[in-house]
């Protein structure tokens, strides 16, 4: 038997394992953590045994996950969705809920079926998982899609529906003989605890931690948010319901104050831990010899529940004014298990006869390992059987075709935000044609509607990028912060234009080279331009001259960004360019087929001699970085010279022969 200290390092160890793999494959980490929970526990391996450690991790677990939801309670957010939150949402909760107590009572006259068990298969099935789809959406940019906003308001009801049946659930599973008179105590202890903690609570929280944060102590800080959260999970279990439903009223005390963000901040290296923890001891609750024995059931209980609540999502969010094709994807991603599942089938672990609890166990494990291909394969679904989609779809383009056919040389930004927005002025001040694409429509409405030349399109979309003129635009630029996406929009520029030059935003340095290596022309990190501004403010303020400061910033720009490279002067460096065909500027070259510059080096073609600076090589597979004179040059690269104009096309005419 284990000691408390070996069970903690092999949980922990199992926990490393399972993420670094899943990362591999691209996975969400918590299906990570439920396969190694699996594998190494009393029905596998055997290297962990249930014992009281376990337990008490996986009860901290969903300690810090409730705390969290709390912490992230907000009432504005529910007022902007509540058609649906508490329309599609609601109606999806109670609906799939009352469906399955309706089959359990008809199974019951067949198999011994308890209805506080059907009750809480129901509430089981209701959930979805929130870790899992925000993530997919959020890496996919489809959180403000339509879909995407129907399935974030379904989640957010789950949220709070998880609330009550941490109040129900417990007492069924404590009182099961009397159902009436449990319930109607439980709800009775639950109001009138939440009253008092709601109403005195906030007032208390307030001042509590007003009083600490004025000690200037981090270590205090946080010893008294890990005490407040807590000790109102020990208050409500005393009373007779659940430590989850004290941490989440913990987390909505601390969210009506200022302080929300630096908790949020503190927290999560308690709750990722935890949470991973939980997940592995959920896993670790799964007999495998149970689910090969019954794994026609198993099969049966993941393909019936979720074709049903897919369905039922469908329906409802057509019923609620969704097009086809968007009620298709909210249903398609919705229909698996979530994490809140298994929350509440632990809390009601003795309502359930053991060998069905496997089985829905492996059920729940196998839908959520097969959540992120459907909601990757949702846009094919949605197109195979929605034929409007197509039409959808070809207006969406038609929109985007229109607004681009005017104009040519034009620059395409994907991406709206408050970057986008301030490139698109630039470009408007200086005369500059432009196109924008973005995925939010409230922004694609109001901008347009102000005179903005933006449209709604995903960027990394091949046949987006096609209506937006990419063939005969000037330049593409990717304005929003997702190396992921950056890196497909890269993909199909290159293919469809690879002479344009495209200048990715990231936050720092981390997706560099991949960036580069996929046909960026240029990456600009936040991190970077933000240092040198805090570092040139800094000096300034301590009494350096300013046109040293300058020349410094001047200085390390020109070492950061090639293209850039003598373009940057002082404030004393007073130069108006008067004549424009003097003016150096960028020019992608591609070499064809046949041209005179395949085959031989650039040294050999001595650009420099006629005015033209080689600033860099493009080529598939390789970086774009400085070239060398000794690089042999092949049909499709991709020359980006920089020089005065007359320079340029001598230097064109060079490189083709003409």
């Amino acid at each position: 038997m284990p000691t408390a200290l070996e069970t903690t390092l092999l949980l922990l160890t199992a926990a490393v394992i399972g993420v670094v793999g899943f990362r591999l494959l691209n996975l969400p980490p918590m299906l990570g953590y439920l396969t190694v929970g699996i594998v190494i526990g009393p029905n596998a391996l055997g290297l962990v045994p249930a014992s009281k450690e376990t337990r008490y991790l996986a009860e901290f677990g969903v300690v810090f996950l409730m705390f969290s939801i709390g912490l992230e309670f907000s009432l504005p957010k529910l007022k902007s969705m509540r058609a649906l939150v508490f329309g599609l949402g609601m109606a999806q909760v109670l609906l799939t809920i009352a469906a399955v107590v309706a089959a359990g009572w008809v199974v019951s006259f067949f198999w011994p079926l308890p209805l506080a068990s059907s009750f809480l298969l129901g509430a089981t099935l209701a959930m979805s998982s929130t870790a899992i789809l925000m993530k997919l959406l959020a890496d996919r940019l489809e959180l403000e899609t339509e879909h995407g906003r129907r399935m974030v308001g379904v989640l957010l009801f789950q949220d709070l529906a998880v609330v009550p049946l941490l109040v129900v659930i417990p007492a069924l599973a404590a009182h099961a003989e009397d159902l009436i008179e449990s319930l109607t105590l439980a709800m009775l202890k639950a109001v009138l605890l939440l009253t008092l903690l709601l109403v005195g609570g906030r007032w208390f929280v307030q001042r509590w931690l007003h009083l600490v944060a004025k000690r200037r102590a981090h270590e205090l800080f946080v010893l008294n948010v890990l005490l407040i959260a807590l000790g109102l999970a020990w208050v409500t279990e005393h009373a007779g319901l659940s430590l989850a439903l004290g941490s989440f009223v913990a987390g909505m005390l601390i969210a009506e104050t200022e302080y929300r963000h630096q908790v949020e901040e503190d927290i999560r290296p308690f709750r990722d831990v935890l949470l991973g923890l939980f997940f592995i001891t959920i896993g670790m609750l799964l007999d495998v010899q149970v689910v090969v024995e019954q794994f026609g059931w198993v099969l049966l209980a993941l393909l019936g529940p979720t074709a049903f609540k897919c369905l039922l999502i469908i329906g409802l969010a057509r019923h609620f004014g969704a097009p086809p094709g968007t009620a298709i994807r909210a249903g398609l991603g919705l229909a698996t298990a979530g994490e809140f599942g298994f929350v509440l089938l632990a809390q009601g672990a003795p309502l359930i006869d053991p060998t069905l609890r496997q089985v829905v166990l492996a059920a729940m494990l196998l839908s959520m390992l097969a959540t992120p291909f459907l909601v990757q394969y949702s846009d094919r679904i949605a197109l195979r059987f929605v034929a409007s989609e197509w039409m959808q779809r070809a207006l969406e383009l038609h929109s985007i075709a229109a607004r681009s056919m005017a104009v040519e040389r034009h620059v395409i930004i994907a991406g709206y935000g408050r970057s986008g927005q301030h490139l698109a002025r630039m470009l408007a001040e200086e005369g500059i044609p432009y196109v924008a694409l973005d995925l939010d429509p409230d922004r694609v409405r109001e901008a347009a509607a102000a005179g903005d030349s933006v449209v709604y399109g995903d960027a990394a979309r091949r046949e987006t990028l096609v209506a937006a003129g990419l063939s005969r635009a000037a330049a593409l630029v990717i304005s929003y912060n997702d190396a992921h996406s950056a890196l497909k929009v890269l993909h199909h520029a290159h293919e469809l234009n690879p002479k344009l030059p495209v200048i990715v935003r990231t936050q720092d340095d981390a997706d560099l080279d991949r960036l580069l290596k996929a046909g960026a022309t240029e990456v600009v990190p936040e991190v970077f331009e933000g240092s040198l501004m805090l570092g040139s403010h800094a000096l300034v303020l301590l009494g350096v001259p300013l046109s040293r400061v300058v020349r410094r910033v001047q200085q390390a720009r020109d070492s950061r960004y090639r293209f850039l490279r003598g373009y940057f002067h002082g404030a004393d460096d007073r130069v108006d360019f008067e004549d424009e065909a003097a003016h150096a500027r960028l020019h992608s070259v591609a070499i064809q087929e046949g041209a005179a510059a395949v085959g031989r080096t650039l040294g050999e073609l001595e650009l420099s001699k006629l005015g033209a600076e080689v600033t860099a090589v493009r080529r598939r597979g390789i970086r774009g970085a400085d070239p060398s004179d000794d690089l042999v040059l092949r049909p499709g690269d991709v020359l980006v010279l920089r020089g005065p104009q007359e320079a340029l096309e001598l230097a064109e005419m060079r490189l083709s022969g003409a």
